[in-house]
């Protein structure tokens, strides 16, 4: 059987963590940051963890992990 393809946008956007959860970086972070909060910015900050339901679709896009 041949090989599965990653897709390449899944592998730029999200990481794994030691115990297997998925991690990726806070939407809303872009542009238009001049009508957010400084306590929306601060929030923003570093990465989160991606839901369960999500990260089981988020892991058929990334089959070797």
């Amino acid at each position: 059987m041949s090989k599965l393809k990653t897709k390449s946008g899944a592998k730029k956007r999200f990481r794994f963590t030691a115990s297997g959860k998925l991690r990726c970086g806070h939407a809303g972070k872009r542009h238009n940051m001049i009508k957010r909060s400084p306590k929306q910015i601060r929030s923003l900050r570093g990465t989160k963890i991606v839901s369960a339901s999500d990260a089981s679709r988020v892991r058929s896009f990334l089959p070797y992990k």
